[in-house]
C-alpha cells in the first residue's frame, strides 16, 4: 500500500509542472496539426476526456456513447462562444475542478444517476470548451484547427471508453481507481496554482 501512495505523488510531482503550463497560450497556432495537438498538450485536458470516457463505460447502455458525444457538442459550443469574444473568467478554474472532480469519481467509484453526471460533465465541458475556443485563431486556419481540436477529443474519450471496458478486469480495475485518485491529485495542485 505504501509503494502505491509513493506512485501516486511522484506522478503528482511530475505532472504538477504540466498542468501550471496547460495553457501558456499558442501564438502562430493555425490549422488541423495545431488543433489535434493542442488538447495533447495539457495534462488537464487529457485526464478530463480520458475520466469522461472512462465513465461511459462504466454506466455502458447508451450512456456509452451519450456521455462522449454530450460532451464534444458542448465543448463544440462553448468553443464558438469563446471565438465569438464571451468572456468566461473561470475557465481555468472549472478545467481543474473537473480533473479533481471526475479523478474522485474514478477513485471512489461514484456512480451518481445518468441524469446527474450528463449535467456535471456538460458543465465541465463548457470550460474545455471555453479554454480551446478562446485559443482558436481567425479564419479559415481557425475552423481546421477547431476540427483538430474535436478530433484529438474523440479520440481521448474513446481511449478513456477503453479504459473503462478493459477495468472490468479486477486487477486493472485498482490500478485505475488509484490513476482516478493521481488524476484527484493533480486537479488539487492546479487549483492551488490557480489561487
Amino acid at each position: 500500500m505504501k509503494r502505491g501512495v509513493a506512485t501516486m505523488f511522484a506522478a503528482l510531482l511530475v505532472f504538477t509542472p504540466a498542468v501550471a503550463l496547460a495553457h501558456p497560450g499558442h501564438d502562430g497556432t493555425t490549422g488541423l496539426l495545431h488543433g489535434l495537438m493542442h488538447p495533447m498538450t495539457g495534462i488537464d485536458h487529457i485526464f478530463a476526456m480520458v475520466a469522461v470516457g472512462f465513465l461511459a463505460a462504466q454506466y455502458g447502455g447508451r450512456t456509452l456513447w451519450l456521455l462522449p458525444m454530450s460532451f464534444l457538442v458542448v465543448m463544440a459550443v462553448a468553443g464558438a462562444v469563446a471565438m465569438a469574444g464571451v468572456h468566461l473568467p473561470v475557465a481555468e478554474m472549472g478545467i481543474a475542478l473537473s480533473v479533481v472532480v471526475l479523478g474522485l469519481a474514478i477513485a471512489f467509484r461514484i456512480k451518481p444517476p445518468t441524469v446527474v453526471t450528463l449535467t456535471v460533465v456538460a458543465v465541465f465541458a463548457l470550460f474545455h470548451g471555453y479554454a480551446h475556443g478562446s485559443e482558436t485563431p481567425d479564419g479559415i486556419g481557425g475552423l481546421s484547427y477547431a476540427a483538430g481540436f474535436l478530433a484529438a477529443t474523440s479520440l481521448l474519450l474513446g481511449a478513456g471508453v477503453g479504459l473503462g471496458l478493459l477495468s472490468q478486469q479486477r486487477m486493472l480495475g485498482r490500478l485505475i481507481q488509484a490513476g482516478g485518485g493521481v488524476m484527484a491529485l493533480v486537479g488539487v495542485a492546479a487549483l492551488a496554482n490557480l489561487l
